[in-house]
């Protein structure tokens, strides 16, 4: 069903594109006297095709999932989650009011959650409350992005564009912060790495097309507001840096392709704040493909390893998912830019762009060796997975289920074909002429970086080991992040925790609901002894009260 309304979709955007046409719906649901309730929906060809390429993903996880999950007892539970997560991805997309955005916005954040903790031990919990922390700060930027658009008489951003005021900052101010905690950039970068605690078709489609991207969409939607932003282009390429490093260093399979999702999240942003928003969504789409099958790929090999997701243990792979290493290594050499693979279109494009720009050198040499660690951590994780000698897991029993390899064959006919047909259809045809010395730039940083590597490591082993391996320490955990961001916010939870044992269950119930209530039972309980139904009671009152009556007489 997703397949085909795929299909549809992405027919259908292409033929809006052709003809620079924009559908705007306006939907009365509900209308009582004067006050009416309108949903709004945007058609164009940017939400269109970008829900295409959601629902063929999602479609080919789901497929994978029927066959990944078989035996698990809460699998209908995990579907109607995954489809409450795809719904909730295509409401945002389709939605140019902040108010519907803000409810597939939450959407996503909760049911990431629900997904992420899926698991229920204690890793699981942990990452889970990390992920929904993290989000909850856009959260709270929509809401005020929200209450700060209703002075203007409309929440629909499409009309910010015929604004001319210096208002408007703060709006996108707010937006940013979303978008910047959604896509994970720096300083929010902890959650997505820890969110690997979720099922791997989860991941699949949460680092790849649906959470994750989210951020970079509502800025492209919010692109008239944000021009060219150099704050935004410091954090992006800092975080394609960061991430990066971080993934040289790596040793969890998963974390991996976190972290090189989380370095292409950077290359969107970076682009995006520059000006080219055609490039960041041509990257989003083609990025997405790939790095749903690396993820797909993944999950064979820890499915059919005994759930070993450390490389150091895996090795010679190939032997026995030969299919599998086959979509594996092809999608990672779309992730480096091999050329006329899906990822070589974009991530070409936006570095002859930039390149041909004007730029400071240090920030150049940040975006080319953050490109230089995208192949580099790529190399790295196709020698320790399939050139490595397995050992004695050679005798486990690995195979691979056509249920599972149907989907990826989709998604990886796609993913190499996705680049080229995007770049016919929607990016206008231009051709950038560089000097060859740009064009050998990464080639040429490959071996100078080695060289540096090899004397720093040689002379660090007689000089200082333990100066090398705090380095090691602090690079491969993404600049003590992920302890930033849990360590220092400690104390607030445990305030909280303080507050709600002493307040609100503590003296404010004691004052308030319950010892109100505790003490008006109590003194209600006297007056019930005069107004019991006791017949001889009743007689003794009649009488006295007759009595009384005859005396005064």
């Amino acid at each position: 069903m997703l397949f085909f309304i795929s299909l549809y979709l992405v027919c259908v955007g292409t033929t809006f594109y052709l003809n620079s046409k924009v559908v705007f719906v306006e939907w009365e649901i509900y209308f009582l006297f004067s006050s009416n309730i309108i949903m709004t929906l945007l058609f164009d060809w940017m939400s269109l095709t970008f829900m295409g390429f959601v629902s063929f993903i999602s479609g080919m996880i789901l497929i994978y999932s029927t066959y990944y999950m078989e035996g698990d007892n809460y699998f209908v539970r995990f579907i109607l989650l995954v489809y409450l997560f795809v719904l909730s991805m295509l409401f945002l997309i389709m939605s140019p009011n902040m108010i519907s955005i803000l409810l597939g916005w939450d959407g996503l954040g909760l049911v990431s959650y629900c997904l992420v903790i899926y698991y229920q031990n204690e890793k699981s919990a942990n990452a889970g409350m990390l992920t929904i922390l993290s989000n909850r700060v856009g959260d709270v930027a929509i809401l005020l992005s929200i209450a700060w658009l209703a002075m203007y008489g409309s929440w629909n951003f499409y009309y910010l564009q015929f604004m001319y005021t210096d208002e408007l900052f703060f709006i996108l101010l707010m937006v940013i912060l979303a978008g910047m905690t959604k896509s994970a950039q720096i300083p929010f970068s902890a959650w997505l790495p820890a969110a690997m605690a979720a099922p791997t078709p989860v991941s699949a489609l949460v680092h790849s097309s649906t959470l994750v991207t989210a951020g970079v969409y509502l800025l492209i939607r919010f692109h008239f507001c944000l021009n060219v932003s150099m704050f935004l282009f410091y954090i992006g390429a800092f975080t394609m840096f960061m991430s990066g490093l971080g993934a040289i260093f790596e040793m969890d399979l998963k974390k991996i392709i976190a972290l090189s999702t989380l370095s292409q999240l950077g290359v969107m942003m970076f682009v995006l704040s520059l000006g080219f928003l055609e490039l960041s969504f041509f990257h989003l789409l083609s990025h997405a493909l790939f790095k749903s099958l690396l993820f797909l790929c993944a999950g064979v090999f820890i499915h059919s390893m005994g759930d070993i997701q450390d490389i150091r243990y895996l090795g010679g792979l190939s032997q026995g998912f030969p299919i599998s290493s086959f979509y594996f290594i092809g999608c990672s050499m779309s992730l480096g830019g091999f050329p006329f693979l899906s990822g070589f279109y974009s991530k070409d494009m936006i570095l002859e762009t930039y390149m041909s720009s004007e730029m400071s050198l240090f920030m150049f040499m940040v975006v080319v060796l953050g490109t230089f660690f995208t192949c580099m951590y790529s190399l790295r994780l196709i020698f320790y997975v399939f050139f490595k000698n397995l050992g004695l897991k050679i005798y486990n029993s690995m195979s691979e289920v056509s249920g599972m390899t149907s989907p990826m064959s989709g998604l990886f006919l796609v993913s190499v074909v996705a680049g080229s047909a995007i770049s016919w259809f929607f990016i206008p045809s231009f051709s950038i002429f560089l000097p060859v010395f740009f064009k050998f730039l990464i080639l040429l940083g490959i071996l100078g970086l080695s060289l540096f590597v090899y004397f720093y490591m040689s002379r660090s082993a007689f000089l200082n080991i333990k100066h090398l391996v705090n380095n090691i320490y602090f690079m491969g955990l993404m600049w003590f992040m992920p302890m930033l961001s849990t360590l220092n916010f400690m104390p607030l939870l445990n305030l909280g925790k303080f507050l709600l044992k002493t307040l609100d269950q503590g003296w404010v119930e004691f004052f308030g609901g319950q010892g109100v209530y505790s003490t008006l039972r109590f003194s209600g309980s006297y007056l019930d002894y005069g107004l019991l139904s006791n017949v001889k009671a009743y007689l003794f009152m009649f009488f006295m009260t007759l009595i009384f009556l005859f005396y005064y007489i």
